[in-house]
């Protein structure tokens, strides 16, 4: 079992010395140089906003709708850019994991694990994760009330690991379409620091084509709300230039988008701050 040692990532976000912080890089990791491209603009913006950032490609996809989807361009290949990203810019960084095999290879390339919404309740892959000492962002399922979440953190920190964040990322709404009920932040707040997930908020899955569709021009208003509920950090999944995405590139965020979107959420939180 894990003997708990804060690591400097948990105690950077611990200190609360900041407006937010923020999650974001494209969905997968597809090559080196997208992630030198996306990951250089990062750490620009938030260094100029004084918003810690962690970056975010995942190393391999695997909850595809259809067989010929992308999953990656190879697992240790992904997490190796993964690593030498986080070297190059130095950011913290984030990928997610599927089974319980994945979360000590990944501990070894990145800094905080994250749990895919859909295995939330796994708990021999919760466990998994909290045993390698790493930060553990646990997804809230799509098919879960905020207070079930409670369960998800109890299971990591009972396995010896206190560095537990969790993330909202909408709920099931009919078959194509998710919602976020804003009233669940302050709720797994009582568990956790959390984060709301703008971009995967705003998925519209299960289409007939087999790709997953998106609402990006809500990204704003998702992202302004979250703020003014008073959640921790963002997760937004940002690219150069969506269209050519090879995953998720219907929701995320066009790069050039990302500094106006932070600045203006920056003037929310602060605007908030002065009326407490």
């Amino acid at each position: 079992m894990y003997s708990e040692a804060l690591t400097p990532v948990w105690k950077r976000l611990s200190h609360r010395d900041y407006p937010f912080f923020l999650i974001a890089g494209p969905c997968v990791v597809e090559s080196q140089s997208l992630l030198e491209e996306v990951a250089g603009r990062i750490r620009e913006i938030g260094e100029s906003l004084g918003i810690p950032c962690i970056f975010k490609a995942s190393y391999r996809k695997a909850n595809r709708s259809r067989l010929d989807s992308f999953t990656g361009i190879g697992d240790r290949e992904g997490l190796e850019a993964l690593r030498k990203v986080g070297v190059q810019f130095g950011l913290p960084t984030t990928t997610d994991i599927h089974a319980d095999e994945e979360a000590a290879l990944a501990a070894e390339y990145v800094d905080i694990l994250q749990i895919p919404a859909f295995l939330c309740r796994q708990t021999s892959l919760l466990v998994a994760a909290a045993d390698t000492g790493k930060v553990v962002n646990v997804k809230k399922g799509q098919f879960l009330s905020p207070e079930a979440m409670q369960f998800a953190v109890d299971k990591i920190r009972q396995s010896g690991n206190n560095q537990v964040l969790l993330t909202e990322r909408g709920t099931t709404f009919g078959y194509q379409d998710l919602v976020v009920d804003f009233r669940g932040i302050p709720v797994m707040q009582q568990f956790a620091p959390v984060v709301l997930d703008v971009t995967h908020s705003l998925q519209q899955p299960n289409q007939a084509s087999g790709v997953t569709g998106g609402r990006p021009a809500l990204i704003s208003t998702i992202a302004a709300a979250g703020i003014a509920a008073g959640v921790d950090g963002l997760f937004i999944e940002t690219h150069p230039r969506p269209s050519e995405a090879k995953s998720d590139g219907a929701n995320m965020l066009p790069l050039n988008q990302l500094e106006p979107l932070l600045q203006r959420l920056v003037r929310i939180r602060q605007a908030m701050k002065s009326t407490e």
